[in-house]
């Protein structure tokens, strides 16, 4: 007798960069894994069927810049569910919370307990992702053991997929950019990317005076092909866009030549000024990290104890990844080059592209359906400026490991308070 299905996606409109479709199809998952992508599976026996008919349905999302050591970096570590599955999102990549003194804790109690696949960026600093703009002096050469991190993340490749570090003014002002060549030497020795924060991040050393556009000059020639500049479109100093010009620096252009990929890196840095002169050039993301934590996915309580107001991370535009997508196609991106940010393009940035990023039998069953809303919806940066869109992208659940999780978390915005008026309604 044939073993039924586990689960049927029927009538889905299916977007998938690596392995794109031309009208609905069903799909077919059991044991955790797509297993048919048919125009029809019929009377197939399946245990379930979600009719999905009218909206976006998506390889599983890839966040690449999450934060969710939960408890061990301090306000910055959110819940790994609420900010993967029940946020639409099927993997995600924690961004220097763990260190090589601390992974072990990251997979027992964060990866492992989750639903969201859970990786991570290991910190090149051994105290990992603490709150480094209390201490920076934590975050420096002393504070990094090249042999050490490497050797953890050999050690690990199911969970570590790359290195993290800051080449940011603050830093500069103390180390230059002596922390991020150790960074390059863990990263060459675990033959994994370095991946780089840009903008401004910990306050200056007091008295310093750094040249933002210095910083950049010096760092680019120190990425290879394949590692990653994150926060291309920050509205702090020491980003893509030379104080100087104006103009994006001609050192980026290079690096992206040299194979460099860019990482979106949301969070409270995104500006919608920097990232129009930046996108009209002709430039793409590579990669899409909504780079929500806990001191931007709430607005601040009210009360004098809350510092976040006066912290450099803190950011006042409530986002989500798929507010962040809904962003980059309000300024020009198409849907396909939108989606391959989360998808195609993050799997193969963390070497998986075998095991996720596309819809297609034997792959993982991590899989995102979206609503695609029409109507009028304000977008707002976290440098205040604002715009108005006719599209909204939201999550409606996902499928991870062939299980249902609906968007129920707290940090997805709800489209009635993004909507200029209703009625809105789906695509």
């Amino acid at each position: 007798m044939l073993q039924p299905l586990d689960l049927v996606l029927s009538n889905a409109r299916i977007v998938d960069p690596a392995n794109p479709y031309a009208t609905a199809q069903d799909i077919g998952i059991q044991d955790g894994r797509i297993t048919a992508v048919e125009h029809s599976l019929g009377d197939k026996p399946r245990k379930e069927t979600i009719d999905v008919a009218g909206k976006l349905t998506i390889p599983g999302m890839i966040d690449t810049h999450a934060h969710v050591y939960q408890h061990v970096t301090g306000r910055f570590g959110l819940p790994a569910d609420a900010v993967g599955v029940h946020s639409g999102v099927t993997t995600l990549v924690d961004q220097g919370g763990p260190s090589c003194m601390t992974l072990g804790g990251y997979r027992h109690y964060v990866a492992e307990p989750s639903a969201s696949r859970c990786l991570c960026y290991i910190s090149c600093y051994l105290v990992g992702g603490l709150e480094g703009h209390l201490y920076p002096e934590l975050y420096g050469p002393n504070g990094v053991n090249v042999d050490h991190t490497a050797r953890v993340a050999l050690e690990n490749p199911d969970m570590v997929k790359g290195i993290k570090a800051h080449a940011e003014i603050g830093g500069a002002s103390r180390w230059g950019l002596d922390v991020i060549r150790l960074g390059k030497e863990i990263s060459r020795e675990a033959k994994l990317p370095l991946y780089i924060h840009l903008g401004q991040l910990w306050p200056t050393a007091e008295g310093a005076s750094v040249d933002p556009d210095e910083v950049v000059r010096e760092l680019l020639p120190l990425m290879e092909a394949g590692d990653v500049l994150a926060h291309p479109f920050t509205r702090h100093p020491g980003g893509f866009v030379s104080s100087e010009t104006g103009e994006v620096h001609p050192l980026v252009w290079e690096a992206l030549d040299r194979g460099v990929h860019v990482d979106v890196g949301h969070g409270s840095h995104f500006s919608f000024d920097v990232a129009r002169r930046v996108l009209e050039t002709g430039f793409r993301p590579y990669t899409l990290g909504a780079d929500l934590h806990g001191y931007n996915a709430k607005m601040p309580k009210a009360g004098a104890d809350d510092d976040r107001a006066s912290n450099p991370f803190f950011g006042v535009a409530p986002f989500s990844l798929t507010i962040a997508m809904t962003e980059l196609l309000a300024l020009g991106m198409n849907l396909e080059e939108v989606v391959a940010t989360v998808t195609a393009n993050a799997a193969s940035l963390l070497g998986m592209a075998d095991e996720i990023g596309s819809i297609r039998p034997g792959m993982a069953a991590d899989i995102s359906v979206l609503e695609e809303l029409d109507g009028e919806f304000v977008l707002k940066d976290n440098g205040g400026g604002e715009m108005v869109t006719d599209t909204l992208l939201h999550p409606a659940f996902c499928v991870r490991a062939g299980e249902r999780y609906d968007a129920t978390s707290p940090f997805v915005p709800p489209v009635e308070a993004l909507a200029l008026e209703e009625p809105f309604g789906q695509r």
